[in-house]
């Protein structure tokens, strides 16, 4: 077993309008992650994050900020701190109600059974 360090200031953003910035801080190509992927993403106030857990389960975590989230038709307004775990088939929005919101994203496959 080997140590990769991963300095996340130095990865490329990639911007999408309305959607703010991202880079992927996890995956095979940095450090020989098969499967799974881990994400920042920055949004700025009224930027949107749309999660999709097709067929893989995803994690969002709010690492910075605070906004909004919506499950299932409900709002929930969140903080630093606040996650939401997604099962395959399920989803979520986060909209940032602050200057800026940091988030980390994990997504793993489905396992066939």
């Amino acid at each position: 077993m080997s140590l990769t360090f991963i300095d996340t200031n130095t990865l490329p953003r990639k911007s999408a309008s309305g959607h703010g910035e991202m880079t992927e801080v996890l995956n095979e190509t940095l450090c020989g992650a098969k499967n799974v992927i881990g994400s920042l993403r920055w949004l700025r106030s009224g930027d949107t994050f749309e999660a999709e857990a097709v067929n893989k389960h995803q994690l969002v975590y709010l690492m910075d900020g605070s906004g909004r989230i919506k499950l299932k038709g409900k709002s929930y307004d969140v903080v630093k701190g606040a996650g939401v775990y997604l099962e395959p088939s399920e989803q979520a929005v986060v909209e940032a109600t602050s200057d800026s919101l940091k988030l980390f994203v994990l997504v793993v496959p489905k396992i066939p059974k």
